[in-house]
Parts: structure tokens; C-alpha cells; sequence
């Protein structure tokens, strides 16, 4: 590697670090925490349908099962998401977003893509 390599990984890294802190920032002036956010996040983005499983969402998040399923339980008490058992198998939890949770979600959301 080369110092123009260097300089371009650095680059990179302060221009996604300046981006993290815009968003930590718009997050928690909506009340949200960016772990929060993230969740709804990955909820609406979720290829091909609008819910997610606990676990497909503690992947996306790259979070333990069970820190996953108390970060649902927060938002599920601050009326953003829902919890719905699958109907196909019982032992799965599909998590969906309230109106309240894609409103919220909706403004964060138009921030973030005009700061990018």
C-alpha cells in the first residue's frame, strides 16, 4: 500500500464518521436512540416484505438475539413497533412498524438521504 491508499481509507473514514454523527445527532433530536432508529430502519428496508423475524433483524443489526429482542420490546412500549407471532410457525415473531413508528421513521429517513 501506498500513502494515496492511506489517504483515501482516511478519507473514508472521517467522511462515514461525519456522516454516523449527523445521524446520531437527527436521531436523538426526534427521541429516538440510533439503535432504535436502526431498527426501524432495517424493518422498512428489509427485502421483499415489510416485516422482519427477530433474528433476521439481530443480523442486520449484527446484535445478540436477546439484545435484539429487549431493543424491540423498548420500541414495541414507545408505540413504534408491533410484534405479530408467524402464523406459519409459532415459534417465529414478525416485527412490523406502526403508523406512529413509519411516520417517525419517514422524517429520519428524507434527513438522512439529502445529508448524503
Amino acid at each position: 500500500m501506498n500513502k494515496a491508499d492511506f489517504e483515501y481509507l482516511a478519507e473514508f473514514r472521517h467522511q462515514l464518521r461525519r456522516f454516523l454523527r449527523f445521524s446520531e445527532d437527527a436521531v436523538q433530536a426526534e427521541g429516538l436512540t440510533p439503535q432504535q432508529y436502526q431498527l426501524l430502519l432495517q424493518i422498512k428496508g428489509f427485502p421483499g416484505r415489510s416485516w422482519a423475524t427477530i433474528g433476521e433483524l439481530a443480523e442486520r443489526l449484527q446484535a445478540k438475539h436477546h439484545g435484539t429482542v429487549a431493543l424491540v420490546s423498548r420500541c414495541e412500549s414507545a408505540g413504534l413497533v408491533r410484534r405479530e407471532t408467524d402464523p406459519d410457525d409459532k415459534r417465529q415473531v414478525r416485527v412490523h412498524l406502526t403508523d406512529a413508528g413509519e411516520r417517525r421513521l419517514m422524517r429520519l429517513a428524507r434527513m438522512h438521504r439529502d445529508e448524503l
